[in-house]
């Protein structure tokens, strides 16, 4: 019998248009795949180092389960007062503890291990989440232990959070941490957005003991995870924590005007635009406790996007004016926010808010971590930790204060947003040398720090 010949299919005009198409579009070098690249989520560093993936996945689990805590609480203080002042308060309660530890938690950082004292922070987040499932379990929740839980959080963030903040440049390449930045900020944008919307759905559902609970759990992960993590020790000849080594700290912070411009124009847009305390009282007049924990998720969807189409900050190098640009658009994305009065266009104002911050948040950190030698990032981690952890607490004070005020709830958004533009001016003004900044001097300027530490701590000692 001949031999049964395979059936030829006919090429259509179209399939014939088609294949060069696909062709092109799947070739590296079309413009819109180059375009797609330049702009694409550097993972780097989850490929290259060990420990940055299990700090990574630690951080990010234990961090969703504490963002849900983080609307559950605030939620709790409004359900037993209805009052948007003692709301606010819960800010003040977590800021005077974070005053004095963020700088016990940074001399630390540059004494200790590094990894150890991430892990000594989490087992105590652990105990504190464990505290506040035992007190939703009662008949009547005890306010006081909540205000008690903030200060003591606020107290062990500070001790952990410069030494989470130093690992990142102990655990990947120089030039690895703009990327290493980014997937930071990916990592808080995923747990920003996906625990908020949880808390919400959870909230108007279960009790709110269920609530904790999932938080509860989410430690377990993160501390098998940091285990894993190979010890991080100091720098050599590590400054001994003190108040002297403090101040070391603080004067050389105060001498690097881009330091002190991150700072700065943070801390102003925090502390005139972040409307957080409010969130409740907008969720009451747009739908109901499921809204809230979308108020609390829109800027983390901003911020993620923005994230994820972050590759082009590597190839950005006026850092100080990224800033200064970023803060402005959160200050008038706020203002949009105040004004509406339809659901969807607030979590649209509050989604472009978010997107801000987080170029904003990114420049800073490469700033921070592309520039501040070994032996102070632990210090400086702790003065960053103030600026941008201040201004946010500071801000739910005065939004809740002005929300008193004949202005109420949607006059102090508005008026917040605008003395951020306001003030975002300014400080540009008065900072020109900021304005100036170029990312590549100071990356030199480290490099050149950093090695002349290590060749003081190396030469052998003069006799007396």
């Amino acid at each position: 019998m001949p031999a049964r010949r395979r059936p030829v299919t006919p090429v259509t005009p179209a399939r014939e248009n088609r294949k060069p198409l696909d062709s092109a579009l799947s070739s590296r070098h079309h413009p819109l795949v180059r375009l797609l690249r330049r702009l694409a989520l550097d993972v780097t560093p989850l490929r290259t180092s060990r420990d940055f993936r299990l700090v990574f996945s630690a951080a990010g689990v234990s961090g969703f389960g504490s963002f849900i805590t983080y609307v559950t609480v605030p939620y709790q203080v409004y359900e037993l007062t209805r009052d948007p002042l003692l709301v606010g308060l819960l800010g003040v309660c977590e800021l005077v503890p974070l005053l004095v530890m963020a700088f016990v938690g940074g001399a630390l950082a540059d004494y200790l291990d590094r990894r150890l004292l991430v892990l000594g922070g989490e087992i105590g987040f652990t105990l504190l989440c464990a505290a506040l499932l035992v007190n939703s379990l009662g008949s009547s929740p005890q306010l006081w232990l909540l205000y008690l839980v903030a200060a003591l959080t606020a107290a062990l963030d500070g001790l952990q959070r410069p030494a989470l903040e130093g690992l990142t440049p102990r655990v990947v390449a120089p030039d690895e941490i703009p990327a290493a930045s980014a997937l930071n900020s990916l990592r808080m944008q995923v747990a920003q957005l996906g625990g908020p919307a949880v808390a919400g759905l959870l909230i108007a559902s279960v009790d709110l003991a269920w609530v904790y609970a999932i938080d509860l759990a989410t430690f377990a992960f993160s501390l098998a995870c940091l285990a894993l993590v190979r010890a991080v020790p100091p720098p050599p000849a590590a400054d001994r924590p003190s108040l002297r080594s403090v101040l070391t700290g603080l004067r050389y912070a105060r001498s690097r005007p881009e330091l002190l411009g991150t700072y700065l124009v943070d801390i102003n847009a925090m502390f005139f635009g972040m409307p957080q305390a409010l969130y409740p009282f907008m969720a009451a007049r747009l739908g109901g406790p499921a809204v809230l924990g979308l108020l609390y998720a829109a800027p983390a969807v901003g911020s993620l996007v923005a994230t994820l189409g972050s590759g082009w900050t590597s190839r950005v190098h006026r850092h100080g004016l990224m800033v200064v640009l970023a803060a402005g658009a959160w200050g008038l994305a706020i203002v949009g926010f105040g004004l509406v009065g339809s659901l969807w266009l607030a979590l649209f104002f509050l989604a472009l808010a978010g997107a801000a911050d987080m170029v904003s948040g990114l420049f800073r950190m490469i700033i921070w971590n592309q520039t501040i030698p070994d032996h102070l990032r632990g210090r400086l981690a702790g003065i960053e930790m103030l600026s941008y952890s201040t201004g946010p607490l500071l801000g739910q004070l005065r939004s809740g204060l002005v929300a008193r005020t004949p202005l109420g709830v949607g006059g102090s958004i508005v008026s917040g947003g605008v003395l951020c533009v306001l003030g975002t001016a300014a400080l540009a003004a008065a900072l020109p040398s900021f304005l100036r900044y170029d990312g590549r001097d100071g990356l030199a300027r480290k490099q050149a720090e950093d090695a002349a530490w290590a060749a003081a701590a190396a030469a052998p000692a003069q006799p007396g």
